[in-house]
C-alpha cells in the first residue's frame, strides 16, 4: 500500500480485508510486526485522537514514531507559497516535508482546509502540494475533504455493533459556535453510502453539502444498494434511523465568509442532539461522533453519557483501524 488517502481508492474486498486485519490484530497481537520501522507524523493542524492513536498503534506493532508540528519547530515553519521569507520563520514546508518523510518508512500528514475558496479545498490543493513533495508511502490523517482513518474506524464500529449494511444512517448537522471543516461530514457521508446504507443528510438551510460530494456519495450508494437524500425535516429524517452521526460544518452558502456564516448559524442552537430526537428512531439507534464534541452544544450529556452513545468505541477503533493500515503499508510483504 503506497497511500491511504480515500476509501474511494479501495475495492470492497480491500476494505473488508483491512477490517478483518484490524480485528485479527486486536484479538491476536503481533508486537514485532513493525520492528525497526518508523512512522513520521506531520501535524499542520492539532489533534488528540489522531496523534495518540497512531503513536499507540506503532508501539503495539513494535515500531516507533516521531511528531513534527509548526509549533514544535525551533525555527518556525513557513507554509505559504511564493513568500519572501524575511519574517520570523526560518524554514519552509517545501524543504521540511521531504526531510521529515526521509526519516521514516511512511509518513502521516494532517492539514486542514484553508476554508477560503470551496473549489480549491475540494480539489485538495494544499494536501496534494505536500504529498507531491515525497515518494514515501503516506497516510491522510485529515485533509480538506477527507478523513479516511476516521471513516475506516466508523465502518468497523458499525460492523462491531451489527448495524446492517442496508440500515438507515442519519448524518446530522449540529450547532457549533465556529465554522468547522467539511472533511468529516463529506467523507462520513461517502462511507455510509459506500457501505450500502440509506443515508439522510439532515441540515438547516444554507448548510447543504456541496453538489459534487452528494453526487459522489449518491453514486456509491446506488452501486451498493443504498440511497442518499437531504432534508431539513428532523422528524422525517429520524424515522427508523439506526445511526445518527452528528457533526458541525461550515456553511457552503457562505464558504470562507466568517461573518456571513456566523449570522446564518445564529438562532440554530436547538440543533443539539437530545433525547427527543430519538422518538421516531429505531429502538437501538446509536449516536456516533468523531470527537472532540462540545457537551450541551452539539449533543446533550444525557445522550452522550447514555447507552446509545458509542463514541468511545469509535475512538478505540481509530487505533485498531490504523494498525491495519500501518501493517499493510510497512509490514511483511508490503
Amino acid at each position: 500500500m503506497k497511500a491511504f488517502n480515500d476509501l474511494a481508492d479501495f475495492s470492497n474486498d480491500e476494505i473488508a480485508a483491512l477490517l478483518a486485519l484490524a480485528n485479527r490484530l486486536d484479538e491476536h497481537p503481533e508486537p514485532e510486526a513493525l520492528k525497526g520501522k518508523v512512522l513520521s507524523l506531520l501535524f499542520l493542524s492539532p489533534s488528540l485522537r489522531t496523534l495518540a492513536s497512531f503513536q499507540a498503534a506503532m508501539v503495539r506493532l513494535g515500531g516507533g514514531s516521531f511528531v513534527i508540528s509548526p509549533d514544535m519547530s525551533i525555527h518556525g515553519l513557513e507554509t505559504r507559497p511564493g513568500i519572501v521569507m524575511d519574517g520570523t520563520a526560518a524554514e519552509h514546508i517545501r524543504e521540511a516535508v521531504p526531510v521529515i518523510a526521509s526519516y521514516g518508512d511512511a509518513i502521516g500528514i494532517r492539514a486542514f482546509a484553508e476554508r477560503k475558496n470551496l473549489e480549491t479545498d475540494m480539489a485538495e490543493t494544499e494536501f496534494s502540494s505536500l504529498t507531491d513533495l515525497i515518494d514515501t508511502p503516506y497516510i491522510n490523517m485529515e485533509s480538506a475533504m477527507g478523513h479516511p482513518c476516521q471513516n475506516l474506524a466508523d465502518w468497523k464500529t458499525m460492523d462491531d455493533l451489527s448495524i446492517p449494511s442496508n440500515g438507515k444512517f442519519v448524518l446530522s448537522w449540529a450547532y457549533h459556535p465556529k465554522a468547522l471543516p467539511l472533511a468529516v461530514p463529506a467523507s462520513t457521508l461517502y462511507t455510509a453510502a459506500r457501505r450500502g446504507m440509506d443515508v439522510t443528510v439532515l441540515r438547516p438551510e444554507g448548510f447543504e453539502l456541496p453538489g459534487p460530494i452528494i453526487e459522489k456519495s449518491r453514486a456509491a450508494a446506488e452501486a451498493a444498494g443504498g440511497s442518499v437524500i437531504e432534508t431539513d425535516n428532523r422528524t422525517e429524517a429520524m424515522e427508523g434511523a439506526q445511526v445518527i452521526y452528528a457533526k458541525s460544518w461550515s456553511s457552503t452558502a457562505h464558504y470562507g465568509d466568517r461573518i456571513a456564516d456566523q449570522k446564518l448559524r445564529n438562532g440554530l442552537e436547538s440543533w443539539c442532539v437530545d433525547d427527543p430526537w430519538f422518538d421516531n428512531a429505531a429502538d437501538d439507534c446509536r449516536f456516533m461522533h468523531c470527537l472532540p464534541v462540545r457537551r450541551g452544544v452539539v449533543v446533550s450529556e444525557s445522550v452522550l453519557d447514555g447507552p446509545r452513545s458509542v463514541v468511545i468505541h469509535e475512538a478505540r477503533n481509530r487505533m485498531l483501524a490504523q494498525m491495519a493500515v500501518l501493517y499493510q503499508m510497512m509490514g511483511a510483504g508490503a
